[in-house]
């Protein structure tokens, strides 16, 4: 599956931590901004790295799945580039 994940997190530290975490899933495509291709068993770490990296109270993070045909009609602008072979996932 091909995953967006974006994120808020207020402080300084968790936000690091969070960002080694998501790090190890998906590739960063922007300061808050991490995306990539997913196998479904790692979801569960994935979610699971998440809540245990930010405070529920103050932090707000969220992952968008993304069907094939919605992620074939993304629009990329600017200096934005399309990740490398798009098909293969990056980690189990």
């Amino acid at each position: 599956m091909y995953l967006v994940t974006a994120y808020d997190v207020v402080d300084d530290r968790r936000r690091r931590r969070l960002q080694r975490a998501l790090a190890a899933w998906l590739l960063p495509v922007q300061k808050s901004v991490f995306e990539g291709h997913l196998l479904p068993p790692a979801l569960v770490p994935l979610r699971r790295a998440i809540d245990r990296h930010i405070d529920p109270d103050t932090d707000s993070v969220r992952v968008f799945p993304l069907c094939e045909a919605c992620r074939r009609a993304a629009r990329l602008h600017g200096t934005a580039a399309p990740l490398p072979d798009p098909k293969a996932p990056l980690f189990l």
